[in-house]
């Protein structure tokens, strides 16, 4: 590690921080350690190390939630079905393919 080591210090929404800690706390490591890495690689390619361009077809949050409830809500008209019931559908189907 390097022997001059400095305090870096910046603002962000708590929730953000927090789901981005969970994703790198499942990955093995902390925020700082993350973030050493980030900065390394920043360093190593000389400049941020991901593309940063804005997708073609980008989905908001609310639209992403939007669209889960509205196939929820298709799901709620499905009709209930037995196990049996669904593998005589599996077993037909597998059926008809080979036909």
């Amino acid at each position: 590690m390097a022997k001059n080591q400095t305090l870096v210090q910046f603002r962000v929404d708590s929730d953000l921080k927090n789901e981005v800690s969970e994703i790198y706390s499942a990955l093995g490591m902390d925020l700082p350690t993350a973030f050493r890495m980030f900065m390394v690689r920043s360093k190593m390619v000389r400049g941020i190390p991901f593309e940063t361009v804005l997708p073609e077809n980008a989905v908001t949050r609310a639209e992403g939630l939007e669209a889960f409830e509205k196939l929820r809500e298709q799901a709620t008209d499905v009709p209930e079905m037995s196990l049996d019931e669904i593998n005589a559908e599996i077993a037909e189907v597998r059926k008809n393919r080979r036909r």
